[in-house]
């Protein structure tokens, strides 16, 4: 996925996960990267037209905010069929856009592969 994004003109960002100790023996992974996507919002928001954010977390109402006030428009891809919904209520409100995850299934999805293989005969 992250080549074809790559391949295709998409801006792909990753990090590596922390990994630490809980407190009680059991090993957590932390991995958060709000930060670096605010930074690279607001460095290209005066060279792009749209923005796309794939998230439902409320703290980035702000930055959406902040770049449309540049005259960005934000589209918000999440959704809100989940149990319980993956978008804050703000957040969604707050885009110019709001398209629901579920709905890009079917251009984007995979059939599942509802026949189970048949077994390979030897002899």
């Amino acid at each position: 996925m992250i080549d074809w994004l790559n391949y295709n003109g998409f801006t792909v960002v990753t990090k590596t996960a922390k990994e630490f100790d809980d407190g009680e023996g059991r090993r957590k992974f932390k991995r958060s990267i709000r930060v670096e996507l605010a930074v690279d919002a607001l460095e290209i928001a005066n060279q792009v037209d749209n923005i796309m954010l794939f998230s439902g977390d409320g703290d980035f109402c702000s930055l959406l905010e902040a770049v449309q006030r540049q005259g960005v428009h934000v589209t918000v891809i999440s959704s809100l069929r989940s149990k319980p919904p993956m978008i804050a209520d703000e957040l969604r409100r707050q885009a110019d856009t709001f398209i629901e995850l579920d709905d890009l299934k079917a251009a984007i999805g995979r059939a599942l592969n509802t026949v189970p293989p048949r077994a390979a005969s030897i002899g």
